[in-house]
């Protein structure tokens, strides 16, 4: 009589059946712990990037992209307005938006329209953001193809200077004819917050310990530039908000601060600023005046006043003076220890000692309308919006040590990031 099967005695059918079931288990409990896939796919690398620096041709309507350092050479060039004629069709159909864009060359624009103020890159350096004056608004520009990413029109008819947030992924703008800063997600041009200010917001500025200030300029395109009437400019002051939920903590008013340092003489509307790399001092530059002042953020009040010297073609006159700018440009040093000043209608640029004042050479210059500082932090960057040019002066020295041929008026410069590869827009 045959023994009864035991488990050692099983078919081999049955043997093959439970060790395909193992594999298949092992399999399912793999594919699951990979979370659905067979195999994990790593993460795309991210594109190498350069270091450059844009520069907005106001009036032509284009941004140069020059290196950062060295001999600051032109790398290539976006036009900015390639949706131009949608823009001006727009705009001659409505007459509000064609009176507006009018003032705008005939009054800040200097007979030309403004197609360019301020520029900066995206976290990747894949777009460039841009605020256009005379279409009153902000777009992103894709770099590789030259088309418009997303445009965020601004309140009211002008948009103006803009700041870009420590971590990259906003960006502020001022609203020049709403007296409102709009802040934007730098990636999708959706706002994310604004806030109100004086009249006529101009530069805006991100500080490390999360707030934002906004300098509102007031009216400057008037004929009534005589220190009396300097009550008509409107209502100008310094509006700081908290960077995340944009409610005012603090409104500085320059009038205040000047009368106390004794100059009621001088004009309280804040241009150009430049703070210490601690935040603890702020310099900026009034209407007006060849020069500029020192405030003392703990004390909340003015310490000193450096007068420049005026330039040997200086018109007197202070109607002539291009939207109230005697000069109109400032930046610091990386360590502090010098200011860069643009000496705009004087027609040169110089570095200032911070700690005895004194200025360097007076650095020949065709109506400089920025300074900021090179990528390895050498230099001063200044463009030259009366020649067509961006010239770079040594701190160390004083001295130009390079220029570079770039658009028609420029004036911003910022500091930013591209691929490593890019010489220009394919497309646009």
């Amino acid at each position: 009589m045959p023994a009864p099967r035991t488990s050692a005695h099983r078919p081999r059918g049955a043997s093959r059946v439970r060790r395909a079931g193992g594999l298949l288990a092992a399999a399912l409990a793999l594919l699951a712990a990979s979370g659905g896939t067979t195999a994990a796919t790593p993460a795309p690398a991210p594109a190498a990037l350069r270091e450059v620096m844009f520069v907005g041709n106001n009036w032509d309507g284009t941004a140069d992209v020059i290196a950062a350092r060295g001999d600051f050479h032109r790398i290539g060039r976006v036009n900015v307005i390639p949706d131009k004629e949608e823009r001006l069709r727009e705009i001659y159909l409505n007459p509000v938006k064609l009176a507006f864009f009018l003032g705008v060359r005939n009054g800040p624009g200097e007979g030309h329209d403004q197609f360019v103020d301020d520029m900066y890159a995206t976290p990747d350096g894949g777009s460039m953001v841009v605020s256009r004056p005379s279409f009153a608004d902000v777009v992103s520009l894709d770099l590789r193809t030259g088309r418009v990413n997303w445009r965020f029109p601004v309140a009211g008819h002008r948009s103006d200077h803009m700041a870009v947030s420590p971590d990259g992924t906003r960006v502020a703008v001022s609203a020049s004819t709403a007296n409102t800063v709009h802040v934007l997600d730098i990636e999708t041009g959706r706002q994310v917050g604004s806030f109100a200010t004086g009249d006529k917001p101009h530069e805006n500025v991100f500080t490390s310990d999360g707030l934002l200030w906004n300098m509102s300029i007031g009216e400057v395109t008037t004929a009534l530039d005589a220190p009396w009437l300097d009550w008509t400019k409107g209502d100008r002051r310094i509006t700081v908000v908290d960077a995340r939920t944009f409610e005012t903590v603090r409104v500085i008013d320059m009038r205040a601060r000047l009368d106390a340092f004794g100059r009621s003489d001088l004009s309280d509307a804040v241009r150009p600023v430049a703070f210490t790399p601690d935040e603890q001092k702020l310099y900026f530059q009034v209407s007006f005046l060849g020069g500029f002042l020192e405030y003392d953020l703990a004390t909340d009040r003015i310490t000193r006043l450096k007068n420049l010297p005026g330039g040997p073609a200086t018109d007197p006159d202070r109607t002539t003076w291009v939207n109230d700018s005697r000069h109109h440009g400032l930046s610091t040093s990386p360590d502090g220890s010098k200011l860069c000043v643009a000496g705009t209608m004087d027609d040169y640029a110089t570095v200032v000692d911070r700690a005895t004042l004194q200025e360097g050479p007076l650095v020949p210059a065709a109506k400089p309308y920025w300074a900021t500082v090179s990528g390895d932090g050498r230099s001063c960057v200044i463009s030259e919006s009366g020649s067509d040019r961006v010239s770079a002066i040594d701190f160390a020295t004083g001295r130009r040590v390079a220029t570079v041929e770039v658009g028609d008026h420029p004036q911003r410069v910022r500091l930013a990031r591209v691929p490593a590869d890019w010489t220009g827009p394919t497309a646009g």
